[in-house]
């Protein structure tokens, strides 16, 4: 995938003895807090010995090597797409491969890269760098200096955690920069200002933070000083989320930008102009971004100016410096329609590109202004799959863009300045899709909402209820769920017999923010409703059944699969729980928690605590309940959310006497790894799960 530093200014077993009630009925005394020490001895000790024990028994199952090494082979293929990123006038890539397990950071010409001749000259081995320092590093983001492009400040990631360290780094010369900028570990953001300065928000040991562990503080920090001399710009409270820094493409230029997030989704922006701070005065929840003199607005919320009130959900824009100067004309760009939304936009030079879902299907629509009003044309795409941009910069109006869907594998797209549109890479077929079909279903909630689904299925499979079948979902803040191409799911799912579903409930953003809404804090259990609905309605229309339908989330996803077997454990036989929120009464205290409040609730308000406690998995463990045995896996160096959720909810499970498998990478952050090895591990381990739980492979097993 391209690696570039985002233009957004917001950057996701002890045995005790049997327990005879549930713990939410017990004392507030957590009996597996311990685990929540993530790197003590005791707890990694706990580790090592589950993962010896899962590894003993799904790597000796006979499909897991197979499923291994197709996954592996998938990962590290040839045959990928090389994802762009402009850079100047040349094209970037981060390629990972079975030499190069943590990336090459590389570059060709534009010419060669569209003529599928690129001659790759490497920028970076992040390997040979992770082996001279002896730290396992990741590189997560590059951010660099307009217009010349050449001083760039890398984000390296310890084992692909959130916390980053960044240094200044010379393209030309490929070399860190000696007396360069650099800043210890912590989780942060810069932006350049000039040449010679940067702005920094960082949560280094000692600078401010919030209780959500990010930055409370922006210092300015100027080229071959110490940090301790940097000035200190903006600060926000401990109870904010955090504060962070970016640049706005305006047509004055790059122009930093400073962004208070009291919660996760509000934000106060301030431009740094003139060498002093100017807010702008902007509903609190908008998407903001800016194209040319035009500042433009993706409302969250209905939004009432003078006599007018634009609905939540549309796009709207007004002449920048005349709305800061207080000026208040604004304009109506798009409003979708009752089943459409707006799940994304992003600039060029002269365009705004607008991702729109209707009925979760998706199209891309370019905005320009002409004449002083906003033109805009269709860009053509395949139905039942996805749109979204590759590539873009502020310095031109060419783009690259894929389309995508369950089957048919991405292709990558390149429009040129004159706006002409052709295919330029595509994915080579990583399953066999043969006789595979796509279908959307609804089901029918519990208060009679509409729920959307997408199933991948065999055309000939018989509509008996003895299809292996594995539903996903996420429903949750405002991100939607999308069809993508399934890669190595189909080939180690679908192309065997299995039947994949995509559930959209509610929570997600898949109809605009009152889908999301409909599931905030006190309503959090419609998203739940939801996921039951579809897996009855699966079980209804015959697709499957309850001994081989299995759930599978991740992050606020696997929170939802951990309430759905704590609520209708008779529903499922395979539950993958990954990398989860579990017990939600301390999810505010672990890592970023705190940040989630706007979405969940704070356990600490008695009246938010109760609503949270009914849904909470780890609470609502039963003793005397059958549960699907679960395979829970999270890494050691999330430090999103804390790996503390996934080894207290396991150990629970077997201090109760119940069958649970866990799983733990020692790399990874807040995802599978990450070396292709480690995420094929995880995709092999899971995949041998659910069909040892669900089905049998159709085909032979070598």
């Amino acid at each position: 995938m391209p690696i570039a530093r985002t233009r957004a200014l917001f950057p996701i077993l002890m045995v005790l003895p049997l327990m005879t009630t549930p713990l939410s009925a017990q004392s507030t005394d957590d009996p597996f807090q311990w685990l929540e020490d993530v790197e003590a001895p005791k707890a990694l000790s706990w580790v090592e010995q589950q993962n010896t024990l899962t590894r003993e028994t799904l790597r000796g199952r006979p499909q897991y090597q197979r499923l291994y090494d197709e996954t592996l082979a998938i990962l590290t293929s040839a045959d990928r797409i090389a994802y762009p990123s402009f850079r100047g006038e040349m094209v970037y890539n981060l390629w990972t491969d079975a030499e190069h397990p943590r990336g090459l950071y590389r570059r060709t010409t534009l010419d060669a890269y569209l003529a599928g001749t690129p001659t790759w000259e490497t920028v970076l081995d992040v390997d040979a760098l992770a082996e001279a320092e002896g730290v396992p590093w990741a590189l997560r983001g590059v951010d660099c200096l307009k217009p010349e492009e050449r001083r760039c400040i890398l984000s390296l990631a310890r084992g692909g955690s959130d916390a980053t360290e960044e240094r200044e780094f010379d393209l030309i010369s490929k070399q860190f920069m000696d007396g360069g900028f650099r800043l210890g570990e912590a989780k942060s953001s810069t932006a350049w200002v000039d040449e010679d300065h940067i702005l920094v928000a960082a949560a280094l040991p000692g600078e401010p933070a919030t209780s959500s562990g990010y930055a409370a503080a922006v210092k300015l920090w100027r080229r071959g000083t110490p940090w301790s001399s940097a000035r200190q710009l903006f600060t926000v409270d401990t109870v904010d989320m955090g504060v962070w820094v970016g640049t706005l493409h305006t047509a004055r230029g790059e122009e930093p930008v400073i962004s208070k997030r009291p919660t996760i989704f509000t934000a106060e922006h301030h431009l740094l102009r003139d060498g002093g701070l100017v807010r702008l005065d902007i509903p609190a929840d908008a998407q903001l971004a800016v194209l040319g003199d035009q500042l433009v607005l993706r409302l969250v919320s209905d939004w009432t100016v003078g006599p007018t009130t634009y609905r939540a959900g549309a796009i709207v824009s007004a002449d920048l410096d005349r709305y800061l100067a207080g000026e208040r004309d604004i304009e109506l760009v798009l409003q979708p329609g009752e089943r459409s939304t707006i799940d994304g936009m992003t600039t060029t030079r002269d365009l705004l590109l607008v991702n729109q879902l209707t009925d979760v299907q998706g199209e891309m629509l370019a905005y320009r202004r002409v004449n002083g009003a906003w033109q805009h044309e269709r860009i053509d795409t395949p139905p039942m799959g996805d749109v979204g941009v590759a590539a873009r910069s502020d310095d031109h109006d060419r783009f690259f863009y894929t389309f995508t869907s369950f089957t048919q594998p991405t292709t990558l797209y390149y429009v040129d300045a004159d706006g002409a549109s052709r295919a330029v890479r595509s994915l080579p077929a990583q399953w066999d899709a043969t006789g595979v079909v796509t279908e959307q279903h609804f089901a029918t909630s519990a208060d009679g909402t509409r729920v959307p689904y997408f199933v991948v299925r065999r055309a000939d499979a018989p509509l008996d209820g003895a299809s292996p079948t594995l539903l996903s979902a996420y429903g949750g803040f405002q991100i939607s769920r999308t069809p993508a191409y399934l890669g190595s799911t189909g080939k180690a799912w679908v192309e065997d017999g299995g039947t994949f579903v995509l559930a959209n409930i509610r929570g997600g953003g898949e109809y605009g923010p009152e889908w999301w809404k409909a599931a905030l804090k006190e309503h959090r259990q419609r998203a739940y409703d939801d996921f039951i609905a579809v897996s009855e309605d699966l079980i209804a229309r015959g697709i499957t059944s309850p001994q081989h339908l299995g759930i599978q989330g991740g992050s606020n996803g696997g929170l939802l699969v951990g309430v759905a077997m704590t609520q209708r454990p008779d529903l499922y036989n395979a539950v993958v729980v990954a990398v989860p929120l579990l017990d939600m009464l301390r999810y505010h205290h672990l890592l970023a928690g705190a940040s989630w409040m706007a979405e969940y609730g704070d356990p600490g308000i008695p009246e938010e605590r109760e609503y949270i406690r009914a849904y909470s998995p780890y609470q609502n463990v039963d003793p005397n309940m059958t549960y699907p045995e679960p395979f829970i896996w999270t890494t050691t160096r999330d430090d999103r959310v804390h790996p503390g959720h996934a080894r207290k909810m396991a150990a629970l499970l077997e201090s109760l006497g119940k069958p649970v498998r866990y799983f733990e990478n020692t790399e990874g952050g807040h995802g599978s790894g990450v070396t292709p090895a480690q995420q094929a591990e995880i995709q092999a381990l899971t995949m041998t799960y659910l069909w040892d739980k669900l089905g049998t492979r159709t085909t032979t097993v070598p």
